[in-house]
């Protein structure tokens, strides 16, 4: 950096000595003109006598000199201000980018670095929230989810509107098992913005799991009021009416047979193809002793829908009613209707062989067989009625064919990780794709078992 010049030097004094003339000129000309003298009394006793050009300029150096001293505060106090602000900024700095370490390395794995750098942050920085969900979030990764509430019950004490911080304890809550602890959290983010549509779904989905159907119900209405978004809008409205389906099934439970029937065909006048609501509201009239209303809604449910689980309510209604005649009068009149339909002769041929018509049983059944894909159920079916006739190698052909079980009796193969069964074992499975996880069908249920001497009975006996 470069010094001053001799000539600026020079100015600068030429510049001094001209204001001192120039003042030095004013005071003689203003004491020439103002010869008189001023007394000032400090006390009643005590004065001091000046003329009044000394007290003028007096007044006007005292007045200089205040307002030097208040210049001079405001410099030293913006000064201090500058210093503490930079130095301020600087630790933030140097926290942040602790901060970014430790999250860029939680990112990339490295638990134990990014637990050391965020705890780093915490230690020179306190109050900073970010820092406490990033080491909540280590924490979890750790194992240590009580850890996690810990640190984040700590930024919630910070800052307790924090969006971020009530989500995140809410979830680890729920992570633990605590759902009403987590409840709580959603409630207070609920007063906090009540059309929270995040927190609203979630507070729902707890009530949903343990079955608080009403609560779950006035929080689905107080969603569609807040408007979800427009591709979920249908989802939202079909959900709603699962739950109101829920709150009448609560309710027939608790033999509130009359409001559960009206909400039942409430729900069926909005959603016709509802299937548990017609089942349900059978139910609920054969809970009232209404056996004839369950029938006519059962029956005309399976004409609409055409789903089985018509046909096996109609049955074991009927049965229990000791009427097996009323039910195959409905059977005849469906066949002449809906002479294809294979799900009919399928029931109607079990319910035959139920009632000992045998062979009527065998001549639907074979129908099925011969017009459908094999399954299992046909074979379990035409086992029973063979069996029924005791033709017995009949019998255990089709019983072998529902079991799947061949001459080399394999007994298939299921993966220990996700379930998936198979007929051979391979090295991978396909739906998870874990390698080697493939075990016999019944390993789990026998491995750790200890061996039991078996009763073997006499023969004779």
């Amino acid at each position: 950096m470069s010094g001053v010049s001799p000539q600026e030097d020079l100015m600068t004094l030429m510049s001094f000595l001209l204001v001192v003339i120039m003042f030095l000129a004013f005071f003689v000309f203003f004491s020439g003109i103002n010869p008189q003298e001023m007394t000032i009394f400090f006390l009643p006793d005590s004065s001091v006598t000046y003329p009044v050009t000394v007290v003028v300029i007096g007044c006007i150096l005292v007045g200089l000199f205040i307002g030097y001293g208040f210049h001079l505060y405001g410099a030293v106090s913006y000064g201090l201000r500058s210093w503490l602000r930079g130095r301020g900024e600087k630790k933030n700095k140097e926290i942040d980018t602790i901060y970014r370490d430790g999250v860029g390395r939680l990112l990339s794995g490295d638990i134990k670095r990014a637990h050391d750098l965020l705890q780093k942050a915490i230690d020179k920085d306190p109050n900073k929230v970010e820092s406490y969900i990033a080491l909540a979030s280590v924490n979890s990764q750790e194992g240590d989810p009580q850890g996690s509430i810990t640190l984040l019950r700590k930024a919630k004490s910070i800052n307790g509107k924090s969006l971020e911080v009530l989500f995140k304890l809410a979830a680890t809550y729920e992570e633990l098992g605590e759902d009403d602890s987590a409840c709580k959290e959603y409630e207070e983010i609920l007063e906090l913005e009540k059309d929270n549509r995040k927190a609203i779904r979630a507070q729902r989905d707890l009530h949903m799991k343990h079955q608080r159907w009403e609560q779950a119900y006035e929080l689905q209405k107080r969603l569609l009021k807040a408007g979800p978004s427009g591709n979920r809008i249908q989802e939202e409205k079909e959900k709603i009416l699962s739950i109101r389906y829920e709150v009448a099934r609560q309710k027939l439970a608790n033999n509130d047979e009359d409001q559960a029937v009206s909400a039942l065909k409430q729900i069926i006048k909005e959603a016709p193809e509802f299937t548990a609501a017609r089942v349900t509201l059978g139910d609920a009239h054969v809970q009232q002793d209404n056996i004839e209303d369950a029938a006519i809604i059962w029956q005309d449910s399976y004409k609409k829908l055409g789903r089985s689980v018509f046909l096996s309510r109609l049955e074991n209604l009927y049965i229990q009613q000791e009427d097996p005649q009323s039910l195959l009068a409905f059977y005849s009149n469906a066949l002449m209707a809906r002479s294809n339909d294979l799900v009919l002769r399928f029931f109607y041929g079990k319910l035959c062989l139920r009632l000992e018509m045998v062979d009527e049983a065998l001549e639907h059944i074979y129908t099925v067989e011969s017009s459908a894909p094999d399954f299992p159920q046909i074979h379990l079916l035409l086992a029973e009625a063979h069996r029924r006739r005791n033709r017995i190698d009949e019998a255990i052909e089709e019983y072998q064919k529902a079991l799947g079980v061949d001459n080399q009796l394999s007994l298939g193969y299921v993966c220990d990780c996700c379930g998936t069964s198979s007929r051979e074992w391979t090295s991978r499975c396909e739906n998870c794709g874990t390698w080697g996880s493939y075990s016999i069908a019944f390993r789990k249920l026998i491995e750790d078992r200890k061996v039991v001497e078996p009763v073997i009975p006499q023969a004779g006996a």
